[in-house]
């Protein structure tokens, strides 16, 4: 191209340098401007973690559950997230959620391991470790058991002053096959970030129903019946004897303690930042598995009716479509609940599940109240330690 005078100086166009309308779709030549030539911000896959309440913020059973460690096998604080024991360990645990957290990563909340009872020597079936459990429907994009099987990568954050040794698993329910991986805390009672990959299992697939499939499990402490082998670091038919090799023994000391958030779990082999949800999303997603309808005294349950002059039920209309249908999880005691009815008040003792479905459930007494077949009113604890639940747990 030829200049009259002197060749123009390079410089950016601005987008204040163009007159509105000058520019036009018409004025664009096809092909000109490509995908690569814009500048833009890739947005991540929403709902990429397959660990629900990885950030331990939903706790609807409570925030703190002591003496765990005899048949106590369960979920105690933190949705989703299950304390499980084997054999009876003489050693004894406090679990909270904590709000000690890994400074400036977004997180409010932990779930802490207290020793409060210690167990040196550990009995060869002894064992305590913390899992979340995860719906096959919930897995088929990672096509286990297919030549095409995504590799997966898990992230968290933990904290302990016991240093060395832990393992994480993933154990498949569905075709009884493992792998295992080590972590080491380094440094005590600091908080650090572990990223762990796991290759694609071309072998078993997984069902496509609400049943467990992976069992996802942080251990605490095992017996020379879990430790005695080889890690099994591959995919493989599980061996008992290699599922925990090397792990130490977090109740060795009541000085111990084990903290964990921002736990992540991907497809990919590498590690994207936690994924934050809203509160209500991450609440709802836990009451797939678990719904608190009332907790404590003078808390509304819902309308209650009276059958005959002792018999009543009523139906609690759960908030999002459970896993499967669900069992009364109730604290009973003399005088828990109260119902409220035209003329007079009817103290109840207990509740008994007649129905239940995905969506609701009904439930009844015929022993404690005495008002008219036909009345109706409204149903409340009545009791501090009143407590009545939705549990569709895996």
């Amino acid at each position: 191209m030829s200049y009259i005078g002197s060749k123009p100086a390079d410089a950016v166009l601005e987008t204040d340098d163009i007159a509105d309308g000058v520019v036009t779709s018409e004025k664009i030549a096809d092909g000109t401007i490509t995908t690569a030539d814009l500048s833009f911000t890739p947005v991540s896959n929403p709902f990429r973690n397959i660990i629900i309440n990885g950030d331990m913020s939903i706790a609807q059973r409570g925030t703190s559950t002591t003496g765990l460690g005899n048949n106590d096998s369960g979920y105690h604080t933190v949705d989703r997230f299950k304390f499980v024991e084997n054999n009876a360990p003489t050693c004894e645990f406090t679990q909270t959620q904590s709000t000690d957290v890994p400074s400036g990563q977004g997180f409010a909340k932990s779930l802490k391991m207290d020793c409060t009872t210690a167990q040196g020597s550990l009995a060869g079936d002894d064992f305590i470790y913390i899992n979340t459990s995860v719906e096959g429907q919930n897995l088929q994009y990672i096509k286990k058991g297919t030549s095409s099987a995504e590799s997966l990568t898990l992230s968290f954050w933990v904290k302990s002053n016991k240093t060395g040794t832990y393992i994480f698993e993933i154990i498949d329910r569905d075709n009884s096959r493992a792998i295992s991986k080590s972590y080491t805390i380094s440094s005590a009672s600091t908080w650090e970030k572990k990223t762990i990959t796991i290759d694609g299992d071309t072998t078993g697939t997984l069902d496509n129903d609400n049943g467990q499939s992976f069992e996802v499990i942080f251990w605490l402490l095992a017996g020379a019946n879990f430790q005695s082998g080889t890690l099994q670091t591959s995919w493989g038919s599980r061996t008992t004897t290699n599922d925990a090799v090397g792990q130490v023994n977090l109740a060795d000391s009541t000085s111990n303690e084990w903290f964990i958030t921002g736990v992540q779990l991907e497809v990919g082999s590498a590690a994207s930042d936690f994924e934050f949800l809203p509160t209500d999303v991450n609440l709802q997603r836990c009451q797939r598995y678990y719904h608190l309808v009332a907790s404590g005294s003078g808390v509304n349950i819902n309308f209650i009716n009276y059958n005959t002059a002792s018999n009543t039920t009523s139906r609690v209309q759960l908030p999002t479509t459970m896993r499967a249908n669900p069992t009364l999880d109730i604290t009973t005691g003399t005088g828990y609940y109260r119902a409220y009815r035209v003329g007079g008040t009817d103290d109840i003792d207990a509740f008994l599940l007649d129905t239940s479905r995905p969506n609701y459930m009904y439930f009844y007494d015929n022993s404690t109240s005495s008002g008219t077949a036909g009345d109706s009113g409204q149903l409340n604890t009545n009791n501090a330690s009143s407590y009545l639940a939705a549990d569709a747990e895996l």
